[in-house]
């Protein structure tokens, strides 16, 4: 019965370590660089914004940016004047209601 538990194939540890770098490799390829490409093209849409465009907030208020300042944005809407922290507008909503506001299609032309 002992010659059966003593039976383990040789370099079993290293097996082991591969897979762990593998599966970290994995990982950080499939979940964590993806998400940190989208905070860094959120964070250059929200700093390229200017006076003027129409934006989409996370929350889905529809808007026309009216001022800009340094702890957030003015933003107007039918019902009025509110402001909002630049965190606050999503790209994603705001290209797919109006894909004119992407920075990338300006430069294109």
């Amino acid at each position: 019965m002992l010659s059966i538990l003593q039976a383990q194939p040789a370099g079993g540890g290293a097996q082991m370590i591969f897979l762990f770098v593998a599966f970290i490799a994995f990982m950080y390829f499939v979940m964590i660089r993806p998400q940190m490409k989208k905070q860094k093209q959120e964070k250059t849409f929200q700093e390229s914004l200017k006076v003027g465009s129409r934006v989409v907030t996370t929350s889905g208020l529809h808007g026309r940016i009216a001022q800009i300042q340094e702890d957030g944005v003015v933003i107007e809407t039918l019902s009025g004047k509110l402001k909002f922290e630049k965190a606050a507008i999503s790209r994603e909503y705001t290209l797919a209601r109006f894909p004119e506001a992407d920075p990338k299609a300006e430069k294109k032309k």
